[in-house]
């Protein structure tokens, strides 16, 4: 008899199918009405062959249940197989582990929702009424001295996004969501990212306040910093961080990335994971078909979904990498040679701070940027090398 103990999962109803997971993990899978009943019948008789059997009294059909436990496993929601850890990866502690459901209850609030819509659609249409209050991006240029722009740029850009990520955070964790803010990447872009896939369980009101909540942020900060220049007139900083938050905003709208929109966009579109599903469907179509079509096996609204979808990510994924190689990368070296020049030769003190924070700002940022690639692609790089090299080994 092969027994199993499952981790303390939930489940919520999806179309025909059901979602079933790990709130503190993240992990979940799709599984039709038969396999949740293979789960409750896991959890109640903890018997691989007793669910199986119980299974068959009920619908009539054999389930293989020990691979169906395989492929829970490989999910990470099968804790022991006959008393062995199956070494699922432990979850990460979130962050701000002691800010609790009872501390951001007010974040799902409507009434809270009321009033930041509010403030979005005055600022909005003050914004209407008088066009002239919005900045232009030579008002970005505030100081005749780049290190006070960029050091200005830099502190007002992520306070917004930690404003951002922390809405995120605090509507999660008023749903029962642990939450882990986190720097990645989307192609050459550095970004602060809020890990709230445990938000799958949930009602699909609770999901899109969640997606939508850094956006709002963004929207209302917007709105305030409109209202303030109307009343209080122009000052500098303030065209700073509508800027800054406008942008925020505009970037969201690039769904072919893992932006909050895609996420609203997956949601609606009833899609387990375009950003994967699209890729594997573009390498179908490159291959010339001679791969396995991997839309074959999904529902009919999820092809239709990806069919679209996959054009739309290719044409911006080559825009975004075009950009970075024709604009970012030779704007990114001149500065650089720019600023070692000045310090090999400084015309004065001034010239040589501005040319060593420069130089420090690039760098870091840089390094942050491949530090988060390299956690997120380095185990498949290393799985690349290790397979390519016996091959290269037996050709030599």
């Amino acid at each position: 008899m092969t027994l199993v103990e499952l981790h303390e999962v939930g489940f919520r109803r999806d179309r025909d199918e059901w979602i079933v997971g790990r709130v503190d993990s993240g992990d979940f899978v799709a599984v039709p009405s038969a396999g949740l009943r293979a789960i409750q019948l896991l959890q109640e008789y903890g018997s691989v062959e007793e669910t199986e059997r119980r299974l068959f009294e009920e619908t009539g059909t054999r389930l293989d249940v020990a691979g169906f436990v395989a492929g829970l496993t490989e999910a990470g929601l099968v804790a022991a197989v006959d008393g062995r850890a199956t070494g699922s990866p432990v979850p990460p502690p979130p962050t701000l582990p002691r800010l609790t459901a009872r501390h951001v209850r007010w974040a799902l609030s409507p009434s809270l929702h009321i009033a930041v819509a509010l403030v979005i659609l005055v600022g909005a249409g003050t914004l209407v009424y008088r066009p002239e209050l919005m900045p232009g991006w030579r008002d970005l240029l505030w100081s005749s001295h780049g290190t006070a722009v960029l050091l200005t740029q830099i502190a007002v850009g992520w306070t917004l996004i930690l404003l951002h990520e922390l809405a995120h955070l605090s509507t999660a964790r008023a749903a029962g969501v642990p939450g882990r803010i986190r720097l990645g990447t989307r192609l050459q872009f550095l970004a602060a990212q809020t890990d709230v896939s445990g938000i799958w369980l949930a009602e699909r009101r609770i999901r899109m306040t969640v997606y939508l909540a850094g956006m709002a942020v963004d929207c209302a900060v917007c709105g305030v910093c409109v209202i303030l220049t109307a009343t209080t007139g122009r000052h500098p900083i303030l065209a700073v961080v509508m800027l800054t938050a406008l942008t925020m905003v505009a970037t969201q709208f690039l769904v072919f990335m893992r932006t909050d929109l895609y996420f609203v966009l997956q949601d609606l579109t009833g899609c387990r994971n375009m950003y994967r599903d699209a890729g594997a469907y573009l390498l179908h179509l490159v291959s010339g078909r001679r791969r396995p079509n991997p839309l074959a096996a999904l529902p009919v609204a999820e092809r239709r979904a990806l069919r679209w979808y996959t054009p739309l990510a290719a044409l911006g994924t080559a825009g975004c990498l075009s950009i970075a190689l024709l604009i970012t990368l030779p704007a990114t070296l001149a500065l650089l040679t720019r600023a070692f020049e000045t310090l090999s030769r400084p015309p004065g003190p001034a010239q040589f701070a501005d040319a060593l924070v420069t130089l420090f700002v690039i760098v870091f940022f840089q390094s942050l940027w491949a530090r988060a690639w390299w956690r997120r692609h380095g185990r498949r790089v290393r799985r690349a090398v290790t397979i390519s090299r016996p091959a290269t080994a037996q050709r030599k």
